[in-house]
């Protein structure tokens, strides 16, 4: 389903958005790619949402991608009788290993490891910084403290612990046990939240073993530290900026921001800018203009992607967050005084080290299609690295990104600018390559006759990692198309 934009959008679904109706929604409104959150919801939702969302391959024609995103070791609460307590400023909130449901005087805090490293004054911090509680006392069964600030404190809430080293796994027990669901369902990219440094990466890449990508939250000040090994190590990054923000002092989070995305472009890995990016449409038909402003700067910096997290997943107007997102993305893509896809183009190819035929071939390909006002750069790959080190080069064109493996087309719907179709089979030769590309650019109507293509391949053909040709077609009407 062609977009009229580069920049991706990714949509996480949840209660307001797990009916067939409001998914295919989305998706024909601008969702690329589908967010289950493994931290909320059973194992029956998210594979009965897996479902739903691949049902919709036969029904457009076009390849979905989804998302796996596991709990990772983030702190939780647990759930208050009510749902929901008010806490006042200089009252005292227990938390404690007691399982039942909460109240305005205590709450469930099943982390037994953490009671015996805290100390009286440090602070905690729930819903995203938005609750604040000091310690008065501590011991093996209960932290005793005193909330700071007013608030309204509800189910389930993350709990973050600045300036304290943890003695918690990055892939939990749950985390494995929801990998091997999702995996077993078949999603196409696994998001490990609250990366330290790259051995969490290796960690959770032997247990996927290829059958899935990988892409790394960066929500800890070690990640920030460690960025270059994360990205080398991983397909792609999530910049969480719930928990960032939490952990490191707020006015740090956009120049960290800009900085990750100058990175992962400069490695040719995908990119994605997450949280409260349209916060206030989880209640409201329209965002702040601060908001607004929030999602096209994220894309001005060259991201490869934005997403929406409580807004499609429990707001009241999911579709409407979608298409005002879609609209701003649209609007400062049209902006030819400041979005420079040349200056984008430039900026993020510094790494000259590691050339090899692909990297050639890739940049020739953008090269050239600017230069012969090409309408679309082909490129057939197996495996997808191809297609996805051409969004790299943020090319002036649509990247339609071809594969005769499904997976692969679904993963490619990440990347900025790649238009990915699943062709029903890979070229034999020179001449069926260039039959398959100009027939799938004229079924998709993704141009017209008379227009000029760039296609990429490899020789011999089918072989992941060989991308070593190129050529120029030209689309004609008649049905000999080589």
């Amino acid at each position: 389903m062609k977009r009229n934009r580069k920049a991706k959008i990714i949509a996480t679904l949840g209660p307001a958005s797990s009916s067939l109706d409001i998914i295919e929604k989305l998706f024909t409104s601008g969702c690329d790619v589908f967010r289950l959150n493994f931290s909320h919801g059973s194992i029956e939702d998210n594979r009965k949402n897996y479902d739903l969302i691949r049902s919709l391959e036969k029904t457009h024609d076009h390849a979905t991608c989804i998302l796996a995103d596991l709990q990772g070791p983030k702190l939780r609460i647990g759930t208050f009788v009510d749902d929901k307590i008010a806490l006042q400023k200089g009252q005292t909130l227990v938390l404690d290993l007691n399982p039942a449901e909460g109240n305005n005087k205590r709450v469930y805090f099943p982390h037994k490891d953490i009671y015996e490293i805290l100390t009286p004054n440090s602070n905690i911090l729930i819903d995203d910084g938005r609750i604040k509680l000091q310690i008065i006392k501590q011991d093996k069964e209960s932290l005793i403290t005193e909330v700071l600030n007013d608030a309204i404190i509800s189910n389930n809430k993350g709990v973050n612990i600045p300036g304290v080293i943890l003695p918690i796994s990055s892939l939990t027990t749950k985390d494995k046990s929801d990998l091997t669901k999702a995996l077993d369902m078949g999603v196409d990219w696994v998001a490990l939240s609250f990366v330290q440094t790259a051995e969490d990466i290796k960690e959770i890449k032997k247990i996927i073993a290829g059958r899935a990508s990988i892409m790394a939250k960066i929500e800890k000040p070690s990640a920030v530290k460690n960025i270059d090994a994360i990205i080398e190590e991983s397909d792609a990054l999530m910049i969480a900026r719930g928990d960032l923000g939490v952990e490191i002092p707020t006015e740090q989070v956009p120049v960290i921001q800009k900085n990750i995305i100058n990175r992962c472009r400069d490695f040719g890995k995908p990119v994605v800018v997450a949280t409260q990016m349209l916060e206030s449409m989880v209640a409201n038909h329209t965002p702040t203009r601060a908001e607004a402003s929030d999602v096209a700067n994220a894309i001005y910096d060259g991201t490869d992607a934005v997403m929406l997290s409580a807004e499609s997943a429990m707001g009241k107007y999911p579709i409407e967050s979608i298409n005002i997102m879609d609209r701003i993305i649209q609007s400062v893509e049209n902006d030819k005084n400041n979005f420079d896809l040349d200056q984008l183009q430039f900026r993020f190819s510094r790494r000259k080290n590691n050339i090899n035929t692909t990297d050639a071939i890739t940049s020739a390909a953008y090269t050239i299609a600017k230069n012969a006002e090409a309408k679309a750069i082909v490129t057939f790959s197996v495996s997808g690295k191809t297609t996805m080190r051409m969004a790299k080069e943020r090319a002036p064109v649509l990247v339609v990104g071809l594969s005769p493996n499904i997976k692969t087309a679904r993963k490619t719907q990440l990347a900025w600018g790649v238009y990915s179709s699943h062709c029903k089979q890979d070229a034999q030769n020179t001449t069926e390559m260039v039959s398959i590309a100009c027939t799938t650019i004229k079924d998709k109507k993704l141009a017209k006759s008379g227009d000029a293509i760039v296609i990429t391949a490899g020789v011999p053909f089918g072989n992941a990692g060989s991308t070593n040709l190129l050529r120029i077609a030209k689309i004609i009407d008649d049905k000999d198309l080589t």
